[in-house]
């Protein structure tokens, strides 16, 4: 397997999950005694990833730790996070991002099977969910050869984001390249979900689908969904 690195999206509030949020940067937000984000780096671990890029904004000081205790993750400081969107944490990544073979991954989610990272990846990629019937989420729009087409939000019978992408260097350079473009255009870009570049750049990316089980993945976005997982915080109350 050829080197790959990893760009993990750590910069963002969090406000859902308020009070909690106040004072931890929902990455870190414990599940069964985990924080989140050390379940998705014990999985990118678990597959050889050779370097680990932590994007950090929102109480950024507190992921210091994962450095000593990781010494294949280093730290990216996100100076724009509470202006600009998620773009910017590519954009902050600019100068690593594009080297070689690359998983983008959100932080705010629960990796609960770590197998999810033992397949080899000979094309880039999302991971996804598929939900039947009507989902307003992130879709994944699919030929009949089942490469990507689009990926916007609504679909029918479509594979759902799940927060974990994949980029063969190549295509990770037509990215980065992309998002640089984007910032030259104020006004343009300020409000972009990163993965919106990618749907502007999907004609030139040969991109499918890795399909995941629903517990495989967790998705945690609300207070009540982080209780439904983790009995701990029943007693925790909305903001």
């Amino acid at each position: 397997m050829a080197d790959e690195t990893a760009i993990l999206l750590a910069a963002g509030k969090g406000e859902r999950l308020r009070p909690l949020t106040l004072r931890t940067p929902k990455p870190l937000i414990k599940v069964h005694g985990t924080p989140m984000i050390e379940t998705m780096i014990n999985g990118l671990e678990k597959r050889g990833v050779k370097h680990i890029y932590i994007i950090v904004g929102y109480l950024g000081e507190q992921f210091d730790y994962l450095i000593s205790k990781y010494p294949n993750v280093s730290l990216i400081q996100n100076k724009e996070y509470q202006n600009i969107n998620n773009i910017s944490s590519i954009y902050a990544a600019r100068d690593v991002f594009g080297d070689s073979d690359c998983f983008i991954c959100e932080t705010d989610i629960v990796v609960s099977d770590t197998s999810i990272f033992d397949i080899s990846l000979e094309t880039s990629c999302y991971y996804g969910k598929m939900i039947k019937g009507y989902s307003g989420d992130w879709c994944f729009h699919q030929n009949k050869d089942g490469r990507i087409i689009e990926i916007g939000k609504g679909g029918t019978d479509q594979y759902n984001m799940c927060g974990i992408c994949y980029l063969k260097a190549p295509d990770a350079v037509e990215i980065r390249d992309a998002v640089v473009e984007a910032y030259r255009h104020p006004g343009f870009y300020e409000q972009k979900y990163w993965d919106e570049i990618v749907d502007q750049e999907i004609s030139n990316i040969v991109m499918t689908v890795v399909p995941v089980e629903q517990d495989q993945i967790l998705e945690i976005d609300t207070l009540k969904e982080l209780a439904a997982e983790d009995p701990g915080y029943l007693t925790v109350k909305e903001q």
